[in-house]
């Protein structure tokens, strides 16, 4: 046991909710947690909790307060604000959380935190797989990931509006394409009966063509936004955005997302983390006489492996002569689609790691070219 175990801990963890925190005190294992509830995001009932913790614990001024919660919507503020009072804190990955796996099981917010604090000493004491501690990204870094995240809203936002213009148009049995003249085609369509369009239901779609018309102006503008950046800003991590343009299967698009989800806010020793952090590494089972791949862990964001994904197709469109492109051919070339599904996962992960490395070392992936 280190030194720093050895001191007086005070060890703090919150169930958070929207309406009330669940707190639950302890100073180590054995020792029955006193819980205390404060309205969600009360700062001074916290710190007299914290306060009396230590008075019905009898522990000194300048203890060691250690603290936990799982992540979620509040976001890393909270953490930011214990750090700030001089409080260790850790912010846990909910789904690595070792939970008892009955079919059916209790779950109050009594026991949850009575489990996440008692997994805090464990945690402490010196036993890492209890759970899995989430990297907090600087505030710098986690701004960063505004501008394509508003993109990725609005662009789901801009497939919901056009979706839903194609399947009211689709009750009266008319079929317009959703362009730049859909108020002048609207205005000559007919129902089935060659009957004009009614007029509330011709309103609703004027209504929900304007609603369109306003998000993709929003997307222009950002992706306008996007590219003055690109072009003039000196920031490091812009800088590795233009460094990975620079390769041809690379776009804007690819580039910007790949820096501001991935590479710029995290420091890798080796490619296992790489991979590992992408979540588009296998998962094997094997028990006894069986085993079997579960497939990829998916541990990570999911628009990213999608990213990742096709981008590993336009590498083998646009760097054909390059080494993983080869590698790619060789391996599931002669497969069947599934197969080829498959292999470009693997070759998705491939790509990532090599991506890393050219961010890096300056080192080009084996056979690629850039662009002129």
């Amino acid at each position: 046991m280190s030194e720093a175990t050895r001191q007086p801990t005070l060890y703090v963890a919150f169930e958070l909710s929207n309406q009330k925190w669940h707190l639950a005190f302890t100073v180590g294992l054995g020792q029955p947690p006193r819980e205390r509830i404060i309205p969600a995001g009360d700062l001074s009932a916290l710190q007299r909790e914290i306060a009396r913790a230590c008075q019905r614990f009898g522990l000194p001024e300048n203890t060691r307060i250690l603290s936990c919660y799982e992540a979620g919507r509040e976001g890393f503020w909270l953490h930011r604000y214990l750090v700030a009072q001089g409080i260790q804190n850790y912010v846990v990955d909910s789904a690595s959380i070792q939970v008892d796996r009955r079919a059916r099981r209790a779950k109050t917010d009594h026991l949850d935190g009575v489990q996440l604090v008692t997994q805090l000493v464990r945690f402490d004491a010196g036993d890492p797989k209890v759970w899995r501690v989430v990297h907090v990204p600087d505030p710098q870094a986690e701004d960063r990931r505004h501008l394509h995240r508003q993109l990725w809203t609005l662009k789901d936002d801009r497939t919901r509006y056009i979706n839903r213009i194609k399947g009211l148009l689709a009750t009266q049995g008319v079929r317009i394409p959703v362009g730049r003249d859909f108020l002048q085609r609207l205005a000559q369509a007919r129902c089935w009966d060659e009957s004009p369009l009614p007029e509330g239901f011709r309103q609703r779609l004027e209504v929900e063509y304007a609603g369109l018309q306003f998000v993709e102006e929003q997307i222009r503008r950002l992706e306008a936004q996007r590219r003055q950046i690109i072009r003039t800003s000196d920031d490091p991590a812009v800088q590795q955005v233009r460094r990975l343009m620079r390769l041809r299967a690379i776009g804007e698009n690819g580039a910007w997302v790949l820096v501001m989800e991935f590479f710029a806010w995290r420091k890798f020793r080796n490619r296992r983390e790489v991979g590992g952090l992408s979540g588009l590494t296998p998962t094997p089972y094997r028990s006894g006489e069986e085993a079997q791949e579960q497939g990829i862990s998916k541990a990570s964001n999911g628009r990213l492996r999608a990213l990742m994904t096709e981008l590993a197709w336009a590498w083998l469109r646009y760097q054909p002569e390059s080494e993983l492109s080869r590698w790619y051919w060789e391996r599931f070339g002669r497969g069947s689609k599934r197969q080829r599904r498959i292999g470009i996962v693997a070759l998705a992960r491939k790509l990532l790691i090599a991506l890393w490395r050219y961010l890096e070392t300056g080192e080009v992936p084996a056979g690629a070219r850039l662009k002129a």
